[in-house]
């Protein structure tokens, strides 16, 4: 790849000092950063091997920031006819809260999480990786150059082949499950042989132990502790010990979730994973907004690292942050808390608006606008999650030694005027759109808000096709009506490259 120079931009680095360097730039070889710092003295470490062929990026008016790191997420977008339907009315007038809301319908959040495993399995892998390149390039264009996936509604292979292809990070796992806690039961019911869930997340681990380029990783992740039988956990611990990598599950996610693993399992979520043996500084516990004073005392002895989707949880009905405010409560205890998108069959919001969500709510919570600053936000983004996915010696802070992952932002337009913190500005005011540039592994992925090497239309398109063939053929939905959905969309595409082509005509005309 040889060398890269961005320079001239407002430089974040994310270290540990959560310095700000106004007049920064990063120097990087073979996508490595050898230096990062004040223009000038990384201009100093410019050596004459880097001048052959040194690629620079004039950063001016921008932010220079670390690539975000989305340790918990999920694949969802082949249920976007179902989830979010994407046949509603335009109207919202006649919504109802669902099962993540009003402290959860736990029992039927674990039979729906039990049926996607079937679904998994009906996806052909054409369409699984389709559907997995448009829903990861969201991610990407967004700023994540680093996904941690907590099980998905996809096939990891294919997860594994897109990251490749659109040359972004991501640790996969799979769908582990193997009980239900069905309504109307009184303890939980096997619904499939544990060994051979726990043989495919094995089989994938030792899959990317082969990685060549270093881009796809595995983990053991359970989806959550009601559809998780004590051997399930039990060799989950066994497989992420022998492995040496952290291992990730929702728990103490909704109010009403402790009653009912009580009920059906005789223990509260976080002990069933203490007694599993998987409580250590390893674990990330996402969402875990409701423990007992026993709980939260085992997850600070244990070190435990926070995950939690601040930017999601109003329109899912989930009161995670703000009923118990026990997550930043976690965070004054001294853990890692980080940020992320968790998934859904529509984009939610992305980093961007996830740090904006937790350094307005911490701050109002506390009333101390002190209490999150936005380097702390950019933080919870970027240099904590690679913690906590264990690659913070890798990932995570524009330092030395690191790979060269980073980000362009603007910060040039009425929003930042006469603002000295561009930051600032845009956890006010930006979001997930103003990123410019995503460069991973000192390879520039997106360059002026479009992809580099894809062509996005074609993106879209082939996702489209992937969706509608599933939709139909395995969820039963009218092909009529989906195909009628597609063609508006169809159309409207064809409407704006008549109009790109126009506004270019016309330009060509006034020369």
């Amino acid at each position: 790849m040889g060398a890269l120079l961005v320079r001239g931009g407002v430089l974040y680095p994310a270290d540990a000092t959560d310095q700000v360097v106004p007049d920064g730039a990063v120097l990087a070889e073979d996508g490595v950063i050898v230096a990062a710092g004040p223009l000038a003295r990384v201009e100093a470490a410019i050596e004459p091997r880097h001048r052959v062929g040194l690629r620079t990026i004039d950063a001016a008016d921008q932010m220079i920031l670390p690539g975000f790191v989305n340790a918990h997420w999920h694949e969802m977008f082949a249920m976007r006819f179902p989830f979010k339907g994407a046949l509603r009315s335009a109207s919202d007038r006649d919504d109802k809260p669902v099962f993540m809301a009003l402290g959860g319908d736990v029992p039927q959040i674990s039979v729906v999480f039990d049926a996607f495993h079937a679904h998994i399995d009906r996806l052909t892998f054409d369409e699984a990786h389709a559907i997995a390149r448009y829903s990861m390039w969201t991610q990407l264009r967004s700023g994540v150059t680093a996904l941690g996936d907590v099980g998905s509604l996809n096939k990891p292979q294919a997860l594994v082949q897109a990251a490749r292809e659109l040359g972004m990070r991501c640790t996969v796992s799979t769908w582990a499950a193997d009980a239900v806690c069905a309504p109307g039961d009184s303890r939980f019911r096997r619904t499939r042989d544990t060994d051979l869930e726990l043989q495919r997340i094995e089989e994938l681990l030792d899959d990317c132990a082969k990685d060549p380029d270093g881009l796809a990783r595995a983990w053991p992740t359970a989806v959550y502790g009601t559809n998780m039988s004590d051997e399930l956990a039990l060799g989950l611990a066994d497989l992420a010990a022998r492995h040496d990598v952290p291992f990730a599950t929702h728990v103490g996610a909704l109010r009403n979730e402790a009653d009912v693993m009580l009920a059906y399992y005789g223990a509260t979520p976080v002990r069933r994973f203490a007694e599993a043996g998987l409580l250590s500084d390893r674990f990330m516990a996402v969402h875990c907004g409701f423990a007992d004073a026993g709980e939260r005392a085992l997850l600070i002895g244990a070190g435990a690292h926070i995950s939690h989707s601040p930017a999601k949880y109003g329109q899912a009905g989930e009161s995670t942050v703000s009923e118990t405010r026990m997550i930043p409560e976690f965070r004054r205890a001294g853990l890692d808390v980080s940020v992320s998108t968790d998934g859904a069959a529509v984009p939610l919001g992305g980093m961007p608006e996830a740090m904006r969500a937790v350094w307005q709510l911490y701050n109002e919570m506390y009333a101390d606008p002190t209490e999150v600053l936005p380097t702390d936000a950019l933080a919870m983004a970027t240099r904590l999650p690679a913690r906590g996915l264990g690659l913070g010696e890798r990932i995570g802070s524009l330092e030395p030694g690191k790979q060269a992952d980073l980000l362009l932002v603007p910060a040039d337009d009425w929003r930042y005027l006469l603002n000295p913190r561009p930051l600032e500005g845009f956890l006010s005011l930006g979001g997930s759109m103003d990123v410019d540039t995503v460069i991973v592994g000192g390879r520039v992925l997106l360059e002026g808000g479009r992809s580099t090497g894809l062509d996005e239309d074609t993106l879209e398109a082939e996702y489209l096709d992937a969706l509608s063939s599933f939709t139909v053929r395995c969820l039963g939905v009218d092909a009529d009506a989906v195909a009628a959905r597609l063609r508006q969309r169809t159309e409207a595409t064809a409407r704006r490259r008549r109009a790109v082509a126009s506004r270019g005509a016309g330009r060509e005309e006034l020369r």
